[in-house]
């Protein structure tokens, strides 16, 4: 079995820390700007992208940015809010599929400049256009 070298294992470690110094601040300028976290926006935009605005929990999981351990919780809190409603799933009433409403498509939108500012802060800024293209095509290569 062969190990990594230690450039493997730095840029491993240097990926993984900067994911998480990135989302806490992303999720930070979501607080500050009074929304909801960055996970509720996940569902919301992968829900909105969907042709019928609704797709089951598998595929909503399956199309997170962000691991998400327990996205029934995750849906009760926004179903609450009124953002998302659960629906029967067409001939299997022991499934159902999560819809978006029209308040979580204007949540979404109303979210999408202060995280896509956010993004460019945090991320776009910090690199030249080649350089971000660059490393958009090296870590396609994972």
């Amino acid at each position: 079995m062969q190990m990594p070298s230690e450039a493997t294992q730095d840029v491993w470690i240097r990926l993984n820390c900067a994911q998480r110094r990135v989302k806490a601040s992303i999720e930070a300028a979501l607080r500050e700007a009074g929304f909801p976290c960055l996970d509720w926006y996940g569902v919301l935009l992968h829900l909105k992208r969907d042709e019928n605005g609704r797709l089951s929990p598998r595929e909503i999981e399956r199309g997170l940015l962000f691991e998400q351990y327990n996205l029934s919780r995750l849906l009760d809190r926004m179903e609450t809010e009124g953002l998302v409603r659960r629906i029967p799933y067409p001939g299997d009433k022991r499934r159902q599929l999560v819809e978006i409403t029209e308040r979580g498509r204007d949540l979404q939108k109303r979210m999408w400049p202060v995280y896509g500012a956010a993004i460019d802060r945090f991320v776009g800024s910090q690199f030249a256009d080649t350089e971000t293209e660059q490393l958009a095509s090296l870590l396609g290569r994972l």
